[in-house]
């Protein structure tokens, strides 16, 4: 996980360098700016795959990247398109870069996990965004100058018109914008029965989190004891020896001690910390400052993401959530108002899609603040499409029966 930065059709090593120190915190373990022909890249990384050789920005031949994420598919990628290459490191960016000598901008279709990067070919350049948009990045065009960052605070000051880059799109500077990814996409043939479905959910859910286990560093579960993140750190417990995993909540708390019922269950080292009222006002101005949203609603939940993260990275630098199940499976309140499946349907996807402007930037923003990488297993794209395949009606029973485990 890292944050990017740069400029292309000009070059500009100050200004970068500038971007850079912005985002500082989203890479404490290195950083990185290059000249190239048409334009200028930085990174700042934080290290999560092959520490010692994944220093950005990352050259393999004539191609440059600057990149931002995971891809959970890498090992499977080179054994089946680049059999033949010769490596110089275990990085996923390197193949990231040497998939996109061989296929070009196909190649964005065939990655499966979380990202946002620019890439400088000979000639030519693009920019790209995971499918649901869990990796930030902004853009900006002043004249020929196209900005671009993981964050808003690092293209402050060069452009008066700020964009986000939209998810599931790559932007290649001969073809223009192109969206590669449709919300669901890819329909999972379901059983006739609810029953019959449960084992689909669970296998996959289960490989969604054991790909994100991928990591050389400590790793995490963020458990508030509630049934999504519950059902995360069962699965993440499979396959680990050891499992760390974290709890934060105000004196009292429903979820420090559901946390610590479930933590005990699956033999996990649980963390909590306690907060008040006056640790949460302390913390408001460092909260919206990496936030980058004065969204009142927004901004209190990320206060707790906040304490978080702030204990996390003490102990690990990649921890997975319960991010999006909620919007999978009606596990808001309000949904349960739904009567009409094809109504509670479309607003599944419209909150599901709306995401990267939501629960998702809470959770790469606060996270990132600490140098700490949040994974999100529940917006696998697999898991997407089968929740989207199955009748919504089906969903609404999900919702109902997550509320009755959580009240036992």
């Amino acid at each position: 996980m890292c944050g990017i930065c740069g400029v292309f059709n000009a070059k500009s090593q100050n200004e970068v360098q500038q971007m850079v120190q912005r985002l500082k915190h989203r890479g404490p373990d290195g950083e990185g700016v290059q000249n190239l022909s048409l334009g200028t890249l930085g990174h700042t990384r934080l290290a999560i795959v092959d520490v010692n050789g994944g220093h950005q920005p990352m050259r393999a031949e004539d191609y440059w990247i600057a990149f931002n994420g995971e891809i959970y598919n890498h090992q499977l990628l080179r054994q089946e398109f680049l059999s033949n290459t010769t490596f110089d490191t275990q990085s996923d960016t390197e193949t990231l870069l040497r998939l996109f000598a061989r296929f070009g901008e196909k190649a964005v279709s065939m990655l499966d996990g979380m990202f946002a990067f620019a890439l400088h070919t000979p000639g030519k350049y693009l920019l790209a965004r995971d499918p649901l948009g869990i990796k930030p990045l902004y853009w900006a065009q002043e004249g020929e100058k196209i900005y671009f960052a993981s964050e808003i605070k690092a293209l402050t000051g060069l452009s008066n018109d700020i964009r986000e880059f939209p998810a599931g799109h790559y932007y290649h500077s001969d073809l223009g914008l192109h969206q590669y990814y449709f919300l669901g996409q890819g329909i999972i043939p379901v059983a006739e029965t609810e029953r019959d479905a449960q084992p689909m959910i669970v296998n996959i859910l289960r490989e969604a989190v054991h790909k994100r286990l991928m990591a050389d560093v400590p790793l995490g579960v963020s458990l508030s004891g509630g049934l999504d993140s519950t059902i995360v750190a069962a699965l993440a417990r499979e396959g680990l020896d050891e499992l760390h995993t974290f709890a934060v909540g105000m004196e009292g708390s429903e979820d420090i001690t559901a946390s610590q019922l479930a933590a005990e269950a699956f033999g996990t080292i649980h963390h909590t910390l306690v907060y008040n009222e006056q640790d949460m006002l302390n913390a408001l101005p460092d909260v919206i400052y990496s936030l980058e949203s004065f969204d009142p609603a927004l901004v209190r939940s990320a206060i707790p993401n906040y304490f978080l993260a702030k204990m996390t990275s003490d102990y690990v630098k990649v921890f997975l959530t319960g991010e999006g199940a909620d919007e999978l499976y009606a596990g808001y309140d309000y949904l349960g108002d739904y009567t009409d499946p094809l109504a509670l349907d479309a607003e599944l996807r419209a909150i599901t899609s709306a995401l990267h402007n939501t629960n998702l930037q809470r959770a790469d923003r606060l996270s990132m603040a600490w140098g700490l990488e949040a994974r999100v297993p529940f917006l696998d794209t697999q898991s997407i499409s089968l929740a989207f395949s199955m009748p919504a009606e089906w969903r609404s029973e999900e919702r109902r029966v997550g509320k009755e485990c959580r009240s036992r």
